[in-house]
């Protein structure tokens, strides 16, 4: 055996996932991350809207809503800790006619079973001494979400793997992962290694590093959300979301801050065929005009940008009327011992990153 834990992806979680494994037991000096890019947090992890959702949206007792609340609170400890640039700006979800209202009124109610705190139904003149500029009879205000500088948090996270006495393997795309006694990966380099334990925590790719080892998983769509920047003059406090999209397949093309105070409206949602289409037109403009208007009636059209766009690896494909949930499994059951698949890690994959660490941790641990 060359390692005891290899990660495969070094995304926002699968560091966490290393860096939770590296911290059990003095386990770090057996732990290897390899990274197909040249660096950490080249996809799913650096094309978001880096915002730490409160967890009111995933159905109570779900991985999304359990690891949301519990990795929001963690999180924010975690940067608090190390000084990594954040800010619990907060949240306003509007209606912005009466006939939206009583979705606010669903959403109050899902907040308090899910266990999220500092929630409250604000009417049109308290909506607005938050934010003037906003088209809104009523609103839900979301305290405890924030934005965080989400290549400062990897780029922490991959630290305390290195000072844990972990390792970190970039440009080494695994081309083989195959079990003899042992796993076995076989990198694009022609170089091999063995490992005792594998967690896949690969975004997009997950779900064929699972195939490698004929492991059946469920199948993502790839669903992509394009952003448009805006330059006016128009300031905002607070993220500004609609109210949520039928089915939860988005959460409507919503305003977003990142930390130096710049607007941006997305992600709108696109089934696609690949995973490799990030490209932002202005083909898109009129829609993302005419979205952002309905949040910001003053909106200059002019000012809209194509800026950047995110694939989500979403196991709800359009026609699905069921929200999905993380696919984390420990898949001893169907034969592979200490192998742990992540697949469909979108939204709120950020906020969740460090509460999946610890739940991977507690599942190859029950799971020798």
């Amino acid at each position: 055996m060359d390692f005891k834990y290899t990660v495969i992806g070094a995304g926002v979680v699968g560091l966490a996932i290393a860096r939770a494994l590296s911290e059990a037991g003095n386990d770090g000096g057996d732990l290897l991350v390899v990274e197909k890019e040249k660096t950490f947090g080249c996809g799913i992890s650096s094309r978001n809207s880096e915002v730490i959702h409160s967890g009111i949206y995933y159905r109570e007792g779900s991985l999304k809503q359990r690891l949301c609340v519990r990795g929001r609170k963690l999180l924010y400890d975690y940067c608090a800790r190390r000084d990594i640039p954040h800010n619990k700006c907060g949240k306003l979800i509007i209606a912005t006619c009466p006939e939206e209202e009583p979705e606010l009124e669903w959403l109050r109610i899902q907040a308090g079973k899910n266990g999220v705190e500092n929630v409250e139904l604000l009417d049109k003149n308290e909506s607005l001494k938050l934010e003037p500029h906003i088209n809104v009879t009523a609103s839900l205000y979301l305290k405890e979400t924030g934005i965080v500088d989400g290549h400062s948090l990897m780029k922490a996270m991959a630290y305390d793997v290195k000072q844990n006495g972990g390792s970190l393997l970039y440009n080494a795309p695994v081309v083989s992962l195959r079990r003899n006694g042992l796993y076995v990966l076989e990198l694009g380099d022609g170089s091999r290694f063995s490992s005792e334990c594998v967690i896949n925590a690969a975004g997009l790719h997950a779900t064929a590093m699972a195939g490698m080892m004929g492991i059946p998983v469920p199948s993502i769509h790839p669903c992509k959300g394009s952003y448009f920047s805006y330059t006016g003059k128009l300031r905002c406090g607070h993220l500004v979301y609609p109210v949520p999209e039928k089915k939860l397949t988005g959460l409507g093309v919503h305003a977003t801050i990142d930390m130096g105070g710049r607007i941006r409206f997305g992600p709108d949602t696109e089934y696609i065929g690949g995973i490799d289409d990030f490209s932002v037109t202005d083909s898109k403009k009129d829609y993302f005009y005419r979205s952002a208007k309905k949040i910001f009636p003053a909106i200059i059209p002019d000012e809209l940008h194509p800026d950047t766009a995110g694939i989500r690896p979403k196991l709800q494909g359009p026609d699905d009327s069921e929200v999905k949930d993380f696919y984390i499994r420990n898949e001893a059951d169907k034969g592979f011992p200490r192998l742990v698949n992540l697949i469909g890690i979108e939204s709120p994959g950020l906020t969740s990153s460090m509460a999946i660490g610890e739940y991977v941790r507690e599942l190859v641990r029950r799971n020798p």
